[in-house]
């Protein structure tokens, strides 16, 4: 088993705000693959993992919203009167 590398970042300042370093351990070929895919890209490891975790995190966040704002609303009928309609009148074959 390959012995995985570490990669590790100092404190930049970006946009005038700054930003948390992370360390992570990538396998050689994974570290190797990400700086190449990066320079093809004209960005770096450090971006691609940040915009990916950022769009994880709106996906994730977006999710829970989505879902207490419709679980904070009040039920409502259907219907205002009558029955409904029984299932084979709804599926007639």
């Amino acid at each position: 088993m390959k012995e995985p590398r570490i990669i590790d970042t100092k404190i930049v300042q970006h946009y005038n705000r700054a930003m948390k370093n992370v360390t992570i351990k990538l396998e050689n070929d994974v570290a190797r693959w990400s700086r190449v895919w990066a320079a093809e890209h004209n960005t770096s490891v450090s971006r691609i993992l940040g915009d990916l975790l950022k769009r994880m995190k709106k996906e994730k966040t977006g999710y829970a919203q989505a879902m207490q704002q419709f679980l904070s609303v009040k039920p409502r009928p259907l219907k205002k009167s009558g029955a409904y309609p029984s299932r084979d009148d709804l599926h007639e074959r």
